[in-house]
C-alpha cells in the first residue's frame, strides 16, 4: 500500500490506548518540555519522566549513560519485552528523544502515541494524578547503537560529502540566526545561522493541526522537495537534539530512510564551537 508508513507499528492510537493501557505488558511514559504538565493530569497508569533530570546526564553534557537508564527502566516496571508507549506536550518532541534514546540502547518495543498528549485531551480522555506504582525490574541496556547518532566531527567531515542531507529543523527565524533560541527556552548559543548546506525544513511541517503526523506520501513530498532522499546519508539537528528526533523518527520510521541519525549536539554546539563554518 502506498500511503502506508514503513513502520506503521511505532505508532498507536490514543483510541488503541484507551483499550490497552491496562495490559500487563505495556508500560506508557509521558515525558513533557514543560515538566510540570504531567503533574497537572496524564494517562492513567502512565509514569513520569523529566527530560531535565532523567534523560540526560547531569554532570556533563551528554544523553543518559546506560547504568541510568537501566535504573530509570527498572523503576518504571519495564523489562527488556516490554512495549515502551511513549508521549508529550508539543507534538511528542522529548517523547520522540525518549524514543531516540531507548533505541540507542537497543529495546526493541518502542512507539510513540500518535497525536501525544494534545490529542489526548482535545478528545477529553480520561486523565488522572495519580501516580502508579510499578514493581521495580531488572532492566538490562544493550548494546549502544552509535549508527542512531552523529557526533560533531562526522558533522563537520560530511560538509566535504556531496551525498549527505544536514536537515535543520529549527524555526526559520533560528535558522536565519534572527533569534537564537525560542522565547524562554535557556539552551542558547553565541552565534546563530545554520550548518553551511543545511535545507531549512521545521520539525513542526511533518505534523497536521491535531498534533498526528501527516500521511506517508505528503511526508515524503515536504522532504523530497528539499533534496533530502532515501538514497542519502542524513542528519538531523537542532537546538539540543529534541527537535531533530522528532524529525529522525518521520525519516526513519515513517518515511523509512535506512541511514539517518541525529546530531543531538545541535546548535548549542556547532554555534558555539570556534572556527566552524556558518551561514546565515
Amino acid at each position: 500500500m502506498e500511503n502506508q508508513y514503513a513502520h506503521p507499528e511505532t505508532l498507536v492510537s490514543t483510541e488503541w490506548i484507551d483499550e490497552h493501557k491496562y495490559d500487563r505488558n505495556i508500560v506508557i511514559a509521558e515525558v513533557d518540555v514543560d515538566t510540570t504538565e504531567y503533574e497537572k493530569g496524564h494517562i492513567p497508569g502512565a509514569v513520569g519522566w523529566n527530560w531535565q533530570t532523567e534523560l540526560c546526564d547531569t554532570v556533563k553534557r551528554d544523553i543518559i549513560s546506560g547504568d541510568r537508564l537501566e535504573e530509570l527502566l527498572g523503576k518504571s516496571g519495564i523489562k527488556n519485552q516490554t512495549t515502551v508507549i511513549l508521549y508529550g506536550d508539543n507534538n511528542n518532541w522529548f517523547a520522540a528523544w525518549a524514543f531516540w534514546q531507548l533505541k540507542l540502547y537497543g529495546h526493541e518495543d518502542v512507539r510513540l502515541i500518535n497525536g501525544g498528549r494534545k490529542k489526548w485531551l482535545a478528545e477529553k480522555r480520561e486523565i488522572t494524578m495519580e501516580i502508579p506504582l510499578k514493581q521495580k525490574t531488572e532492566y538490562r541496556a544493550g548494546a549502544f547503537d552509535q549508527e542512531l547518532r552523529a557526533m560533531f566531527g562526522e558533522v563537520k567531515e560530511a560538509l566535504a560529502e556531496n551525498n549527505t542531507a544536514m536537515v535543520d529543523v529549527r524555526s526559520v527565524d533560528e535558522y536565519t540566526g534572527k533569534i537564537l533560541s525560542p522565547a524562554g527556552l535557556p539552551e542558547t548559543c553565541q552565534r546563530g545561522g545554520h550548518i553551511p548546506g543545511a535545507k531549512s525544513i521545521p520539525w513542526a511541517t511533518a505534523c497536521n493541526e491535531d498534533g498526528t503526523f501527516r500521511s506517508f506520501d505528503e511526508l515524503k513530498d515536504i522532504y523530497g522537495n528539499k533534496e533530502v532522499t532515501p538514497g542519502k546519508k542524513i542528519i538531523a539537528y537542532c537546538r539540543i537534539g529534541e527537535r531533530s528526533s522528532h524529525t529522525w523518527f518521520v525519516l526513519k520510521y515513517l518515511l523509512g530512510y535506512s541511514n539517518v541519525k541525529n546530531y543531538d549536539g545541535s546548535w548549542t554546539e556547532w554555534g558555539n564551537m570556534i572556527g566552524v563554518p556558518v551561514e546565515r
